[in-house]
């Protein structure tokens, strides 16, 4: 099974060029994809670059059937509302049950115990491709919540955006959890970019 590249590893800076041509290989890494984030418990998504595959696709894993949904050569046509810090609703802390909105943290498996607030959009229109009897077929929908964040998650990675980068660029908190504990620390902490791909 394919290792997930970690940062800071220069292959997670490539930008993809658009798969318009089906070939063996192309099956094969989706196939790899497919395997490596079936086997990963705290996976949602996962993009081809982070396994050091410079293709135009990415998976999301589909908890309910058990499997991973396959997106290629995926952009967001639209978006609803404002991108904004994401709430979730949760118990309040010594609130006795009362239910408080907590801030979302958002985390990658290139950056292991690494979770930060990073401003998304909540719906999405999203365009995309699937592999189907050997074809590109093209589908389009409305996603919501989770995985509308998923799915722009995954699609940062394709154009080598990570999501330190909205951390920096909008002000959000950077967490190390250490076992059941989550520490503040500083964007600073992190090791340097290599240039080598």
């Amino acid at each position: 099974m394919k290792p997930i590249v970690l940062y800071p590893n220069a292959v997670l800076r490539v930008k993809t060029k658009i798969i318009d041509q089906i070939d063996g290989q192309l099956v094969t890494d989706i196939d790899q994809l497919t395997e490596v984030l079936l086997a990963n418990e705290n996976g949602a998504g996962l993009a081809a670059v982070q396994l050091g595959i410079t293709r135009r696709f990415f998976g999301i894993k589909n908890s309910t059937l058990k499997k991973v949904d396959l997106f290629i050569n995926p952009t967001i046509v639209g978006t609803y509302g404002n991108r904004d810090w994401i709430k979730i609703k949760g118990v309040a802390k010594g609130g006795e049950g009362k239910i408080a909105d907590e801030d979302f943290l958002e985390g990658c498996l290139s950056f292991p115990d690494l979770y930060g607030m990073v401003k998304r959009w909540l719906k999405i229109r999203a365009h995309w491709e699937e592999l189907v009897a050997g074809k590109l077929v093209v589908h389009e929908t409305d996603l919501n919540g989770f995985e509308a964040i998923v799915f722009q998650h995954e699609l940062d990675h394709l154009d080598g955006i990570l999501f330190i980068d909205h951390i920096k660029r909008d002000g959000g908190k950077l967490f190390h959890q250490i076992g059941e504990k989550m520490e503040e620390i500083s964007l600073k902490s992190l090791k340097s970019e290599s240039s080598k791909v």
